[in-house]
């Protein structure tokens, strides 16, 4: 939903997840409601203006007469637009079009914070304004039954902004509705306006292990659920006369797995065809498949998805992204309410399951006295100074970037959420504000080292983004008590944390004490501080990192800087540990809980990037870069490389040999971390090693 003011010589515009943007004009004056416009829209505005200044951001415009395609240069060169019909696309935290015809000159502003656009004299502006959707827009009730479920599924689309390959862009996909579970089907005549009719059917036997694995897949292809008596899910395409059998489990989870990814990757490639286009590398697998872009984005979704069934899956598997995310959950009746959730992140769904770890794979460290533990006071060896211990199992894992696991049991190599956390991250949603809050604890004088440098990391930043930084040191229990009370983005303990909780100057702190929870994301940078972050997510926090055992000083003070500098530059919580981690050689003795996927910079709007360097021999590198998001899935990169011509998507590794002032040409130019020779580095850091 949008809302629009107008003002002394501006238009304030507002939604329903309290985004909002301000457009200010020279000799602004608005009529009203706009005409439609052809770009998925909430709400359109009529206005006159012969200049307009905009929140600074990517800028494209689209030439609707001569079918051309500019792009405002982020160095500064203004975009001259000669005389012609044209709807500009800016990507600000509500999207904004502007359609108009004439001349115009498109250029950032002198304080490079805003975008100008100015015309030649008064012109007529028709404003699209799109919603990114968040927040759901209003709640499901269904019964607690298989079919409920499959209600459920279907109006789940109704977040979706439209039904052509464009979906693919994370922006034409909102958050999908809550679900909550009644007596009986209560749908909002909103949202059952909102739910897609494409006419594809996917009929699921009446049980809820094929309707959880098969919910991404029906989800995306916007697909009519319902239970039925077969043995095994059908989907049906009835315009086209096409009905395909699927198998049953757990076979049925890699068909699923196959035929989401497969339609996914197409439509990435088929939606080139429409108003938004990059040179993808990908794009040479429609010829070799002999498929029509131009026919395909202008077919029924019945028809596109019939001619992609008849792509053999092999045939294009060597160039599929890797799917970014796979959450493992229990499909019972109470997790039903989890699904929008799941889907808004477009996760394949599995069963839950592990075996348990071999003995090299977690070994038992011997050095206590260089563990991050009590240290070499005899009374911190008592009985209270022991270190929660965890029950660790080995899952079975997809093929992903990331994996999370709302199940039973405490897995390696997965964030293990709780549906707390989901709930959590709404709140701060709603409640976001414009300064980013950071507390660092110091609860241990021997790691001020550390204290020092994720400070001097969280200050740095702060000359981007509006970072407010607070370091306290040797807190007592109920001091400590209040840091996690108080309103904070993200709070960096360092410290030790016993059976009966974090160590304080007076005691122990219990996180099970607190009424609540304010922290939105946490680091518990101390020894066996699993259970205490879980106990953060049960309270009110959406994701943290922790320890399961016993951790090396050095070692923690590794993770933490690095973890600090990708957190910060806009990792998700799960990214950022897997790669803080690989610094250290007992690295699975960090792990994440809650919502892994989640991010502590939400306003930044972009995609991490991570390179790996490996020196081939004499003056030559390999550089691979990895781009991939658990959030914004469907996006684009494109690698700075001199050499490269290319987009990629986001999932696909892009590749590159460079020669030594090549590679270090690009490690000036960029702001990644990058694997070299075993260990992390910041791309800063590491061309002076290279140029050396």
């Amino acid at each position: 939903m949008i809302e629009w003011e107008v003002g002394d010589g501006h238009l304030r515009v507002v939604d329903a997840d309290n985004a909002e943007v301000t457009v200010e004009g020279r000799g602004l004056t608005v009529a009203g409601p706009g005409p439609a416009i052809s770009r998925p829209v909430d709400e359109t505005v009529e206005a006159t203006a012969s200049r307009l200044r905009l929140p600074h951001a990517i800028v494209y415009a689209f030439s609707l007469g001569r079918d051309e395609q500019y792009e405002l240069d982020p160095s500064g060169e203004p975009l001259s637009l000669p005389s012609g019909e044209y709807i500009v696309d800016i990507d600000t935290e509500i999207k904004i079009y502007l359609r108009f015809s004439g001349r115009a000159i498109i250029e950032q502003a002198d304080d490079y914070e805003h975008i100008d656009l100015a015309f030649p004299d008064r012109r007529r502006v028709i404003f699209g304004f799109r919603s990114h959707h968040e927040l759901p827009a209003g709640t499901i009730t269904v019964p607690s039954t298989p079919e409920g479920t499959a209600t459920a599924i279907t109006h789940l689309t109704s977040s979706q902004k439209t039904s052509t390959p464009d979906r693919t862009y994370p922006t034409l996909r909102g958050h999908p509705p809550l679900v909550r579970q009644g007596p009986e089907s209560e749908i909002p005549d909103r949202i059952e306006a909102s739910t897609p009719d494409t006419g594809i059917e996917l009929l699921v036997p009446d049980a809820y292990e094929p309707l959880f694995v098969t919910a991404p897949l029906a989800y995306y292809l916007q697909a009519r659920v319902r239970t039925t008596d077969r043995e095994t899910p059908t989907l049906r395409l009835p315009d086209v006369a096409r009905e395909v059998s699927l198998s049953s489990m757990p076979t049925l989870e890699r068909e699923v797995e196959q035929l989401l990814r497969k339609t996914f990757f197409l439509d990435c490639l088929v939606r080139n065809a429409g108003p938004y286009r990059a040179n993808l590398s990908e794009l040479s697998m429609l010829e070799a498949l002999e498929l029509d872009m131009d026919t395909l984005y202008e077919a029924t979704p019945q028809r596109r998805l019939a001619t992609y069934l008849n792509v053999p899956y092999s045939a294009i598997e060597h160039r599929l992204p890797t799917w970014h995310l796979t959450t493992y959950v229990e499909p019972t009746p109470s997790n039903v309410e989890l699904l929008p959730f799941l889907l808004d992140r477009l996760s394949l769904l599995g069963l839950p399951r592990t075996s348990e770890l071999e003995g090299k794979e977690l070994v038992e460290r011997s050095l206590e006295d260089f563990y991050r533990g009590p240290g070499s006071d005899p009374n911190a060896r008592a009985g209270t100074s022991q270190v929660a211990s965890v029950d660790i199992v080995k899952p079975e894992l997809k093929s992903s970037h990331a994996h999370g696991w709302l199940a039973e049991g405490v897995p390696i190599d997965v964030f293990k959420s709780a549906p707390e956390a989901y709930y959590n991250r709404l709140n701060y949603l709603e409640n976001g504000n414009d300064t980013t809050s950071i507390c660092i604890v110091l609860n241990d004088p021997e790691m001020d080292g550390e204290q020092t440098d994720v400070a001097d990391i969280y200050r740095q930043r702060s000359d981007d983004l509006a970072i407010d930084v607070t370091v306290e040191e040797s807190l007592g229990t109920a001091e400590l008590a209040r840091v996690f009370e108080t309103d904070h983005d993200f709070v960096h303990y360092i410290g030790h944390c016993e059976t009966e909780g974090l160590r304080c100057s007076d005691g122990s702190l219990s996180i099970d004490c607190l009424d609540r929870c304010n922290a939105q994301t946490f680091f518990l940078n101390a020894c066996g501080s699993f259970y205490e972050g879980l106990s953060l997510i049960e309270k009110g926090s959406v994701a943290g990192a922790v320890t399961f055992t016993k951790v090396l000083n050095d070692h923690a003070v590794k993770v933490g800087s690095t973890f600090a500098k990708l957190l910060i530059h806009g990792f998700s919580i799960e990214r950022a540990m897997s790669l803080a981690r690989r610094r250290i050689m007992m690295g699975k003795d960090y792990a994440v809980v809650g919502d892994g996927t989640h991010s502590l910079t939400q306003g930044e709007h972009r995609v991490p990037t991570t390179g790996t360097v490996e020196h081939l021999e004499d003056d030559q590198y390999l550089l691979s870069l990895e781009c991939f998001s658990t959030q914004m899935t469907g996006l684009y990169y494109y690698p700075h490389v001199e050499t490269n011509e290319h987009a990629y998507l986001c999932g696909t590794e892009s590749s590159f040999t460079l020669e030594t002032a090549e590679l270090v040409s690009f490690l000036k130019e960029s702001e990644t971390p990058v694997i070299y020779d075993g260990d992390v580095y910041w791309s800063q850091d590491l061309w002076p090693l290279v140029e050396s």
